[in-house]
């Protein structure tokens, strides 16, 4: 591969593995294990394996490592793991780095899952967790102090959009000697550089943008090569966290395409962000793309201004007007997942959040009103024409 290749370059060619055949699409090793040419050979393999030699799909698989080759070239690290979901690489990222009586210090604004982690797995094994709000550098300042092992935050929150400063943290973290790890799924690693803006660890559910297409579950943890082979690999190895070959091809095909799309994606949430701007029922649009956002400044200098593939709608008459509203809907579907073709819709209150205490919901901003919008790559207009008429149903 080329120094001087761009993403989507990097993103159709890196990584590639041919066999004998010559094939143009990258093959599916579909096995399970990998036969020796001899008693030595295996015992040399299972004593040290070298760059292209694999012992069970469970450890590595050519196509797998395909994948893991082409995003880690992607976000600029120096390698990667694939794992069998996103919440697979959450897990699994800081699970495999911390012990009992380790320190974590975290977004309070994440996804329902990775609170999940965070406040009843890790701490029934003994993690300290302290949670923060993860706009406010002064909060993470107090809270990021001496003996701190991890920081861990969504670089856009779920489903709120709130952007935390990825630079700032990792300064704060890095002084102390913390790792810092990003769920960084709703910048996409189009709008992404959190690797060079400092974090250690960046975490993808591929099953949103990279996948793309609703097929399948997928994620992958990148980082050092020191982190992903000494530290991840043998935890996910023997817990069994790992991603299949045939969802590995699926992700590759996802990766030549990606680009394409979420760009696409990003201008029709600008686009519906505008159009949506000051309408009656609603008494929030939040889109981090548009100037309007709190935090618009920060996201031009971290992803270059572009405000990803997810918008969230806030309905003056609350969850009477919201559910109106999502029934009322012609082209875009309801359901739970994000980052796909298809524009998608989330009524968080009573799904993706439903398990948050009331108190929490609140303290976060998830209204019975909130609604959060997946754009997909269908026709910016068209989209922007069935909310509108679905807003005004809901009123």
């Amino acid at each position: 591969m080329s120094d001087t290749w761009n993403a989507r370059t990097r993103a159709v060619h890196g990584g590639t593995r041919r066999s004998q055949y010559g094939e143009v699409s990258e093959a599916i090793f579909l096995t399970q294990g990998f036969v020796y040419d001899s008693a030595e050979q295996a015992a040399q393999r299972f004593e040290k394996a070298g760059e292209d030699e694999f012992i069970y799909a469970r450890y590595g698989n050519p196509t797998v490592r395909m994948f893991e080759e082409r995003i880690a070239m992607l976000e600029g690290a120096e390698d990667g793991f694939a794992t069998a979901s996103g919440m697979a690489a959450v897990s699994g990222a800081l699970t495999s780095m911390l012990k009992a009586g380790d320190r974590v210090v975290s977004a309070r604004a994440l996804f329902g899952s990775c609170l999940y982690v965070l406040e009843e797995v890790l701490t029934r094994y003994g993690v300290e967790v302290e949670f923060v709000d993860g706009t406010d550098i002064e909060a993470w300042r107090r809270a990021i102090t001496p003996g701190t092992t991890a920081v861990f935050f969504e670089s856009i929150s779920n489903p709120t959009l709130e952007v935390v400063d990825i630079q700032a943290v990792s300064e704060l973290a890095h002084a102390v000697g913390a790792t810092v790890l990003v769920d960084n799924v709703f910048a996409t690693p189009v709008f992404s550089d959190a690797i060079a803006q400092g974090a250690d660890v960046v975490i993808y559910s591929t099953t949103k943008h990279v996948d793309g297409q609703g097929r399948a579950l997928g994620g992958v943890i990148l980082g050092t090569q020191e982190f992903i082979r000494k530290t991840v690999e043998p935890y996910m190895k023997h817990t069994g966290g790992s991603m299949s070959p045939f969802t590995a091809w699926v992700m590759l095909k996802g990766l030549e395409t990606m680009e394409l799309r979420v760009r696409a994606q990003a201008a029709s949430a600008l686009q519906l962000a505008e159009a949506l701007q000051r309408h009656p029922a609603l008494a929030r649009v939040i889109y981090p793309g548009h100037p309007g956002h709190a935090q618009h400044d920060l996201v031009a200098r971290q992803m270059g201004g572009a405000g990803g593939t997810v918008l969230s709608l806030d309905l003056a008459g609350g969850q009477a007007a919201a559910f109106k509203f999502l029934n009322a809907l012609t082209i875009p579907v309801i359901s739970n997942n994000l980052g796909d073709a298809k524009s998608i819709l989330t009524h968080p209150a009573t799904t993706t959040h439903q398990r948050l205490p009331q108190d929490q919901k609140d303290m976060l901003g998830i209204t019975p009103g909130l609604v959060r919008m997946s754009v997909g790559i269908e026709h910016g207009d068209d989209l922007v024409a069935d909310i509108l008429q679905a807003l005004e149903k809901a009123q």
